[in-house]
């Protein structure tokens, strides 16, 4: 089943969603309309009990090469630039509770990095480039590139990044952390549904349960975070997931 908007192209394969960002012309530049879409479609699928997983590409030369410079320039100049509507769209994204997979080539620049993490787990190509140019206008990020980045990559790495606007390849994403790992261009997308598809395939209430935990746990300290996860651990071996699964693995034992 496939649908499609003028931003995006959304389909699903048996138990996950992907959205594939649809404005080749600029480059998959991002607008708010082409974020309130991304935003709707994901919590479409958030609260689709078929859906399971979420991944969220661009297209084989670009991910999304930044905000659409056109619409800013028009909303600047109309003093009209909704800064927290365009947050708001943002957080429904990165709240989402089903795991989201970003599959990226080419540029992933400036808002399209912050839509990239955004998402729970990172698959790059070789070719990707991560980056922030918006100092090289005389802005800086809005929609998480500062407290996102520090937080994943840590002080000096999102310094550099911010305050020069160096961008950084997919091998550097790597060694710091900000991906998960490289995948062959070719291989990137049939990786990330293999992704979704094992995560599709596991305890559904485990699944949503354990990305919680590591969300919250990440700004905890690590006692705070030892204790979160002590919680969460309870709760789920009361799961009648946990517990039929418990009850297959004795029996064959």
């Amino acid at each position: 089943m496939e649908e499609q908007t003028n931003n995006i192209v959304a389909e699903t394969q048996e138990n996950i969603g992907i959205i594939t960002l649809n404005r080749p012309d600029v480059s998959n530049a991002i607008s708010l309309e082409m974020l309130n879409d991304i935003a709707y479609q994901v919590q479409t699928w958030e609260y689709d009990e078929q859906i399971r997983a979420i991944i969220i590409k661009g297209h084989d030369s670009v991910f999304a090469a930044g905000i659409d410079i056109q619409e800013l320039n028009y909303e600047v100049a109309q003093q009209s630039f909704a800064l927290k509507t365009w947050q708001d769209e943002f957080t429904k994204i990165a709240n989402c509770a089903k795991p989201i997979i970003a599959a990226v080539s080419g540029y992933a620049l400036g808002i399209g990095c912050d839509l990239v993490l955004s998402a729970d787990i990172i698959l790059a190509a070789e070719s990707a480039q991560f980056g922030y140019p918006e100092t090289s206008i005389g802005m800086i990020p809005a929609f998480g590139g500062c407290s996102r980045l520090i937080h994943t990559i840590g002080k000096a790495k999102t310094m550099e990044a911010i305050l020069t606007g160096k961008a950084i390849s997919a091998q550097e994403a790597e060694a710091c952390g900000l991906i998960s790992r490289i995948v062959p261009l070719q291989d990137l997308e049939s990786e990330a549904v293999r992704v979704a598809n094992r995560i599709a395939s596991l305890p559904f209430q485990t699944i949503v349960q354990a990305k919680e935990t590591i969300k919250q746990t990440e700004n905890m300290s690590l006692r705070n975070g030892m204790e979160l996860e002590s919680k969460s651990c309870r709760l789920s071996l009361n799961t009648v997931e946990f517990k039929e699964k418990l009850s297959s693995l004795s029996q064959k034992m």
